[in-house]
């Protein structure tokens, strides 16, 4: 069967992809967009197959352009995504150009079911596991780098505490490069991640600056988890006053502060560098 041509921007169709870039679009129908071949390629290699790709082969990257993907590698990525059951429809440029929501976009763009687990899903197997948990964090930038760091760390999970941005949100796809789809995702309370942690004997480690002990003065070679507040807050008082450890990372600047994902960047890597990961 052929595929679907979209050539107005105009297209009712259209509408429906562009009502996905807000939350509760995405909560009512359970989706998402994911944009870009990188980002397309890790989710299909990590199980989750879009249900539709929206395709524009005139944004596709000349063969041999320094930084890009080869026409021929987009080309079997969509055969790839015709052969695991994605629906392709081919849009004009000017179609494409009303629902990308990226700077320099390549001509893929999919919808996806939305990602998350429920936390008693979560997988905790024997002596060792290393989950973050974010406790409140906005910005889907940091969110996404975050992830980055967790999936070449090894985290077995992230977990978002009280999350003010869903793990839907574009732009966090569009920061995780694609891992948000290769790591384990959560969204609970507070409350209830301290009870999970605590009934799977899990240490929590909280990092603030309101500490004496050093970040490298842990074990994290057990069951850990490491914590980091919000942007502006830090961690609330729940999170702290029930941690295992609160650990600050030494600065030498003026400010008292890391960025969040530094932060938890830092303080995961000791960790790996104590597990011999």
């Amino acid at each position: 069967m052929a595929d679907l041509v979209i050539t107005s921007p105009s297209n009712p169709r259209l509408k429906g992809l562009l009502a996905l870039r807000r939350r509760r679009a995405r909560e009512q129908t359970g989706q998402t967009l994911v944009e870009g071949y990188e980002e397309i390629r890790l989710a299909l290699s990590s199980g989750v197959v879009p249900r539709t790709v929206y395709v524009c082969e005139e944004l596709f990257s000349p063969a041999g352009r320094a930084g890009s993907q080869d026409i021929g590698t987009q080309a079997q990525l969509l055969t790839q995504l015709r052969a695991r059951g994605s629906d392709v429809v081919r849009l004009s440029s000017a179609a494409y150009g009303k629902v990308s929501y990226r700077e320099g976009p390549d001509g893929l763009l999919a919808v996806v079911e939305r990602v998350g687990m429920p936390l008693r899903s979560v997988l905790v197997d024997g002596d060792r596991f290393l989950g973050l948990v974010s406790q409140g964090v906005e910005k889907p930038g940091n969110l996404g780098a975050m992830l980055r760091t967790a999936d070449a760390a090894g985290v077995d999970a992230v977990v978002a505490a009280d999350p003010v941005t869903d793990w839907g949100n574009p732009n966090v796809v569009r920061a995780s490069r694609g891992t948000l789809f290769a790591v384990p995702v959560v969204s609970a309370t507070t409350a209830d991640v301290l009870g999970w942690l605590a009934g799977r004997g899990i240490d929590l480690v909280v990092a603030t600056p309101e500490s004496e002990l050093l970040h490298t003065d842990v074990d994290y070679t057990g069951r850990v988890a490491i914590a980091v507040g919000s942007e502006k807050h830090g961690a609330d008082d729940t999170l702290l006053e029930s941690a295992t450890h609160r650990v600050r990372i030494p600065m030498h600047g003026k400010a008292n502060s890391l960025n969040v994902a530094a932060s938890a960047a830092i303080v995961l890597y000791e960790a790996v560098r104590q597990r011999g990961l």
